[in-house]
């Protein structure tokens, strides 16, 4: 696809909740927008490199012989529990409750 096709954002000016300066640089590029307090969403040109940093990590894993996990974001109470972190990040944790 054509970089003219891309949604890219640019900024001239640096965002006042911007410090870092790979934060500026990611801002001012159209790679990321803030949504909320610690929350951001990746545009076309951040999602793309974070797609190929993926890779690279994942292809030097495949040439030691790792193999890749993808664990679940929504886990039961009772792993956490059992592990006794319940209790320590259980505050800090999204919970749901069963309805059925």
């Amino acid at each position: 696809m054509r970089w003219t096709k891309y949604y890219l954002p640019t900024l001239k000016e640096v965002p006042s909740e911007a410090e870092i300066i790979s934060h500026i640089l990611m801002f001012r590029a159209g790679m990321i927008r803030k949504v909320s307090s610690g929350i951001y969403s990746y545009l076309p040109l951040g999602l793309r490199v974070i797609r190929k940093v993926e890779n690279i990590i994942r292809e030097e894993m495949n040439k030691k012989g790792a193999i890749e996990v993808f664990l679940p974001s929504v886990q039961p109470a009772e792993l956490w529990k059992e592990s006794g972190r319940w209790d320590y990040y259980g505050p800090e944790l999204l919970r749901f409750k069963d309805r059925h």
